[in-house]
């Protein structure tokens, strides 16, 4: 008797201690998503500034991977667009059985593979940048595909935040839910302000990323519901 009680609750502490490794894998993996957008902008804010001939209220950051030292931005979409996918794994198994456990994550990779098909199709010069380069030029096939990936990928943070707020509203957390609703009307705008200002749209796209962030690590701090 006292070998099967022994056994049993050896069993149960294993399934404890195999549940507690789940939870803390797909916290990690979801930290993707925290550190993604920071990381994102915090590379291109520093290379806008020590990189010749750029301006914020000019050109765009997806320009920074033009020129010589344009290889760092290629990098920096890589990096953003593999940690936002590692992050959706998270918000899967974070969301599990949750509202918006399905089309959240699948939402947020396609946002990050947004990222790589960023660094794959550069973006054209213009503005002035790299130096040398003409005020206004015609878009090439490259530019387009990279407008076309980040347009869609823009769409899909959107839609996600917009999923994202049913798992916030499910936890209680309806400023955030609301926020995560409103959040897309800021971004869309700053997308449609693009032809008129660069720098809305760079706000309006940083925010985007931010709000990611946020809400991604409202979720990691919150970890699963069961």
């Amino acid at each position: 008797m006292t070998q099967t009680l022994n056994a049993r609750r050896s069993a149960n502490g294993a399934m404890s201690t195999s549940a507690s490794a789940s939870v803390s894998s797909s916290r990690r993996l979801l930290a993707g998503a925290v550190v993604a957008g920071p990381l994102f902008l915090g590379a291109g804010v520093v290379q806008g500034l020590a990189r010749e001939g750029f301006g914020f209220t000019r050109n765009a950051i997806s320009q920074l991977a033009l020129g010589d030292m344009g290889w760092i931005q290629t990098v920096n979409f890589v990096l953003t667009g593999t940690l936002l996918l590692i992050g959706a794994v998270g918000l899967r198994r974070v969301l599990r059985h949750e509202p918006g456990g399905t089309w959240g994550p699948i939402l947020i990779g396609v946002f990050g593979a947004s990222f790589l098909v960023a660094a794959a199709f550069e973006a054209d010069a213009g503005a002035g940048f790299p130096v040398g380069s003409p005020t206004s030029v015609t878009m090439s096939a490259h530019g387009a595909g990279h407008m076309f990936g980040g347009g869609i990928g823009y769409l899909a943070l959107c839609a996600a935040f917009l999923v994202l707020a049913r798992p916030l509203a499910a936890r209680g957390l309806r400023g955030w839910a609301l926020a995560s609703r409103v959040a897309p009307v800021v971004v869309l705008t700053g997308f449609m302000a693009s032809a008129a200002s660069v720098l809305v749209f760079t706000l309006g796209a940083g925010l985007g990323l931010c709000w990611l962030a946020a809400v991604a690590a409202r979720l990691l701090t919150g970890g699963p519901r069961h």
